[in-house]
């Protein structure tokens, strides 16, 4: 049993390292297999260089047709698991077809390359980068190894950004309108803004506001959208009056958000709205819904 075990493991081990690993900032994030990794973060147009180390087993020797590393952008779609849908594709060719005896350490480079989609780990969708090392072999199968890296892409702070004034209320029983500061957030900013009472003729119990994020999947008969409430903030307890004032203070920093995405690769959406939600004495909810867009700031200004 133990010759049968040792027959399928790979000939030899391959490690793919980045050049200037120690000094980027990483992040954690959850591999193939399920376990926790760190992989270093980029941002669009910038290069991407390091090492690739092929060490044989002793005594063993790899016949080869050549050594290539790729650089790949993939969306997958969990309803579709397992194929991935390549929007950025780029190859470097490492080694000519011979043979490898001992430890070889090749160098790669991939030079400003544009990677204009976010590293996502959604519910429904992933967004990855990957570098992925093939040895292709004549008669054995191919020995393949990847390594995945995180990109985020920072936003200027947007030139206009209007504030949200609405209003909503049912007819003869209730009349509010609310008022947030801005539409456009950045993802350690604050929300702020106000509750207006201008009717009340129902007994409300309390008043709370959600963030919500939907992300939709798909196109057509295939497209497939799941909402999540990522936090609830609790605004009011007990009954308001007319013309009382509810302020509304929700910071974002404790909240695992990421920028809008609008119509990635005709692939996926990811929106955010502010939900609204009133509950009477019944238990009767009431509530109002607006979309607001967030984006990653490169130098985040402290809130105010």
């Amino acid at each position: 049993m133990n010759y049968i075990v040792g027959a399928f493991k790979p000939p030899c081990d391959i490690a793919i390292t980045f050049s200037d690993a120690r000094s980027r900032k990483q992040i954690a994030v959850k591999n193939d297999s399920g376990r926790t990794v760190m992989v270093p973060i980029f941002q669009s147009l910038e290069t991407i260089s390091g090492e690739v180390s092929v060490a044989p087993v002793p005594g063993k020797r790899i016949e080869h047709l050549g050594v290539k590393i790729e650089l790949l952008g993939q969306i997958e779609l969990y309803l579709d698991r397992g194929k991935f849908y390549d929007f950025t594709s780029l190859v470097r060719e490492l080694d000519i077809p011979g043979e490898i005896y001992e430890r070889k350490t090749y160098p790669y480079e991939f030079s400003t390359v544009e990677m204009p989609y976010e590293s996502y780990n959604g519910t429904n969708v992933r967004l990855r980068y990957v570098l992925k090392v093939t040895i292709t072999r004549n008669y054995m199968g191919s020995i393949v190894e990847s390594r995945d890296f995180c990109v985020r892409n920072y936003s200027p702070a947007p030139t206009i950004n209007n504030s949200i004034k609405m209003e909503v209320g049912i007819e003869d029983c209730l009349h509010i309108e609310f008022e947030y500061s801005k539409s456009k957030y950045h993802l350690k900013d604050v929300i702020i803004g106000k509750i207006y009472f201008l009717l009340v003729r129902i007994k409300i119990k309390n008043m709370e506001l959600e963030i919500r994020r939907r992300e939709s999947t798909g196109a057509g008969s295939n497209a497939y959208v799941e909402t999540e409430t990522l936090a609830k903030f609790e605004l009011m307890d007990g009954a308001p009056v007319r013309g009382e004032s509810i302020p509304v203070r929700l910071f974002l920093t404790p909240y695992e958000l990421t920028p809008s995405y609008r119509n990635i690769n005709n692939k996926f959406s990811v929106k955010y709205y502010l939900n609204l939600v009133l509950v009477d004495e019944e238990d009767r909810r009431y509530f109002k819904q607006q979309e607001i867009t967030i984006y990653r700031l490169l130098e985040t200004p402290q809130a105010s």
